[in-house]
């Protein structure tokens, strides 16, 4: 199989002269000139700690893509924290976000005819946004998820984003002290990764996995772990394999891959903005998903996942039991609808 399908367009044609100067002055050699090129798209920007280490994740798949003798090319597209965002006009922004990420996607790759593509993405709406590219593009392509935040602690109490919404509640009807107050706001995200419970983000992040769009355990792997740094790795050799056998997004991304995706929403008890978002992603490879789907799935799958912000747990307590694959593994034994979609 050649590899290179769409990137010879620049690389090997005598009458591209200058295009291939410009390749060589980033550094590549004759060499490079023969391989195929994957684009590494980071949501990265230091104003979330779901997106502040993406572009740190996304120089080790550049160098997991080179191992792999690819051409890995690092190239950045915008994000909007509906976290930092929410209550404000700053909303206004968000869904629309979504659709300037799968469009600056899609510029960047096919404007540079890159072979493949890696996603590296960590917040609600460049999520599916990158799937949307992705089944527009329909080339080898991965998404790997940013993972997801530490739970926050204070006096004992577990905290996560949502603890600093509940804690003006709280302190409106009198129930927490100023001084507990001031505790939690600092607390509730200690650090890299996305807002920790079941909310869009890592909705969004295990019903791609199940769609079959990113690798195993890739929902579940926390932000700042080592299991996320070899995710890394593997992406690098798992592009390489899609390359070989020219698997495509819509080779995966099928009706019944989309029900799986919708199944595991279902049973973690994930966000309603799934809804809006996979029938977007599947629009964007040809597959009619309809909010009817969704009940129809909703109507025999059973709740089995205690998570926040209903539930008592952090998606960190879903990676120590073996994160989406687990729950999958689970569900074959059941005899459930689910039909698994394996690379």
């Amino acid at each position: 199989m050649e590899l290179n399908k769409y990137s010879k367009t620049i690389t090997q044609d005598p009458t591209l002269p200058a295009s291939q100067a410009m390749l060589y002055g980033i550094g590549l050699t004759e060499h490079d000139l023969t391989k195929a090129q994957v684009g590494i798209v980071s949501t990265g920007f230091d104003g979330n700690t779901c997106n502040m280490h993406l572009n740190a994740l996304a120089s080790e798949v550049k160098q997991a893509v080179w191992d792999q003798e690819l051409v890995g090319l690092i190239f950045h597209t915008i994000g909007v924290s509906d976290g930092i965002s929410n209550g404000t006009d700053g909303m206004r922004y968000s869904l629309v976000s979504r659709e300037v990420i799968a469009d600056s996607i899609e510029t960047v790759c096919g404007a540079q005819y890159y072979d493949g593509l890696i996603a590296v993405v960590g917040c609600d709406k460049n999520m599916p946004g990158s799937l949307m590219a992705m089944g527009r593009l329909n080339r080898p392509a991965i998404m790997l998820y940013g993972g997801t935040i530490a739970g926050g602690h204070y006096k004992g109490r577990e905290l996560n984003i949502v603890s600093a919404f509940e804690a003006l509640g709280e302190k409106i009807q009198n129930k927490l002290s100023d001084e507990d107050y001031k505790g939690i706001i600092p607390n509730s995200c200690p650090g890299a990764g996305a807002c920790g419970g079941m909310y869009t983000a890592n909705t969004m992040a295990s019903a791609i996995e199940a769609l079959g769009m990113s690798l195993p355990y890739s929902s579940s792997n926390p932000a700042l772990s080592k299991e996320k740094s070899e995710e890394c790795i593997l992406a690098g050799k798992a592009i390489h394999h899609l390359l070989e056998k020219d698997l495509k997004p819509r080779d995966i991304m099928t009706f019944k891959a989309f029900e799986n995706a919708i199944t595991i929403v279902m049973i973690l008890g994930g966000s309603t903005n799934a809804v809006l978002h996979l029938i977007a992603m599947a629009k964007s490879v040809s597959v009619k998903i309809t909010q009817e789907d969704f009940q129809r799935i909703s109507d025999k799958t059973p709740l089995i996942a205690d998570l926040k912000p209903s539930g008592k747990y952090l998606m960190e307590a879903l990676h120590k039991i073996g994160g989406v694959p687990s729950v999958m593994k689970y569900l074959l034994q059941k005899d459930s609808c689910m039909a698994i979609v394996l690379l």
